[in-house]
């Protein structure tokens, strides 16, 4: 789960949507007997509860592909998705979500930071957060997710 803290320590994931970082090997270690989460290491101001992140169970890990992100219109990987990955996005354009899609959970399998958006336009004027690349996951968008834009 150091993964996990060190996304939230780092201040990269804000919001009230629940983040997870790539399951490990430590995390079993993690969890009680009772399949909780065991208490984590308070984390810095502005980033997401400790409580709220966690590793996802090896059994519901989400169909994204490495190099992909990947975004459902339901919670918990739900529903219809839609993917995109460097052959279909250039870094740095904004990119509407087809029209009457909207995301509510994803996963970051890319290797580069993909900032979503509440606003079509990637408009800065509406909620919008960055998540780091390399295996986010994140089961609760903290709002509708209708816009993305890939970092270089």
């Amino acid at each position: 789960m150091a993964g996990a803290l060190t996304l939230a320590a780092a201040g990269l994931l804000g919001g009230s949507g629940l983040a997870q970082a790539t399951p490990t090997a430590d995390d079993d270690a993690a969890v009680s007997a009772a399949g909780a989460p065991a208490p984590a290491p308070a984390s810095s101001a502005g980033a997401v509860p400790a409580a709220a992140v966690r590793a996802a169970p090896a059994t519901e890990d989400p169909v994204c592909t490495a190099g992909e992100f990947c975004l459902w219109d339901g919670e918990t990987y739900s529903g219809t998705a839609q993917s995109y990955d460097l052959r279909t996005v250039n870094p740095g354009d904004c990119i509407p979500l087809p029209e009457g899609f909207q995301a509510h959970s994803f996963v970051n399998r890319m290797t580069r930071d993909v900032t979503i958006y509440q606003g079509t336009d990637c408009s800065t004027e509406g909620d919008f957060i960055t998540y780091p690349g390399g295996g986010t996951y994140v089961p609760q968008s903290p709002f509708a997710v209708r816009a993305l834009k890939v970092w270089e």
